[in-house]
């Protein structure tokens, strides 16, 4: 099947002929803290059906954006990441990310996956002046290495080394404290508590 395109020459039309489909954005924002294998995606994404995510990967990969990668041994599964071009998308997912936040909140029960509230926190993220901090975010099975240097947030998968405060929730919760008046102390918290008030305030209300 031919891929649709606006068949303008504008750069704004020609992004969109890549990554306009439906759904295609979020499996960029899947992608952009590392790759994932099929399954990985599917449950960041509940709500896509897994011959729509075939599909989506396929026309990012044609298109450039995606590409595909066997694990070394014993694992050996088939992962998806973004191209260089692809993680150039980051800024853009971003914006859309800030752009978004006035938009009405879905109902109390729309999913948020994991990646994509830690990619919230880099949305919404209001650097502080001098800070130097390192956490650990933990939702269930899903662990993130968050690392403050004043005016620059960055965040990866894995545990992090000597954090200066443990943070364990989940990530409806954590979206909760943190942007609708949620209670602090609904999430538990390992190590300096300052740190963590101080990680409280790191992120713009919406």
């Amino acid at each position: 099947m031919a891929r649709r395109t606006y068949g303008d020459r504008c750069g704004i039309a020609r992004a969109l002929d890549v990554v306009g489909e439906r759904w295609a954005l979020l499996v960029v924002r899947e992608l952009l803290l590392g790759p994932k294998r099929f399954t990985d995606l599917r449950a960041g994404l509940p709500n896509i059906g897994p011959d729509v995510l075939s599909q989506r990967l396929r026309d990012l990969e044609a298109g450039g954006v995606v590409e595909r990668a066997t694990l070394p041994p014993p694992a050996a599964s088939q992962v998806y990441g973004l191209t260089e071009w692809g993680r150039e998308l980051e800024p853009v997912v971003l914006g859309l990310g800030r752009w978004g936040s006035r938009a009405p909140v879905p109902s109390e029960d729309a999913p948020l996956g994991p990646d994509a509230a830690m990619l919230a926190l880099k949305t919404m993220f209001a650097p502080a002046d001098g800070l130097r901090a390192r956490y650990e975010v933990r939702f269930g099975e899903d662990v993130y290495d968050v690392r403050v240097a004043g005016d620059r947030l960055d965040i990866t998968r894995g545990t992090s080394e000597r954090p200066d405060a443990r943070i364990a929730t989940d990530p409806g919760t954590l979206a909760t404290v943190l942007w609708h008046d949620g209670r602090a102390d609904e999430i538990a918290v390992e190590g300096d508590r300052e740190a963590f008030r101080r990680f409280l305030d790191l992120f713009r209300k919406t």
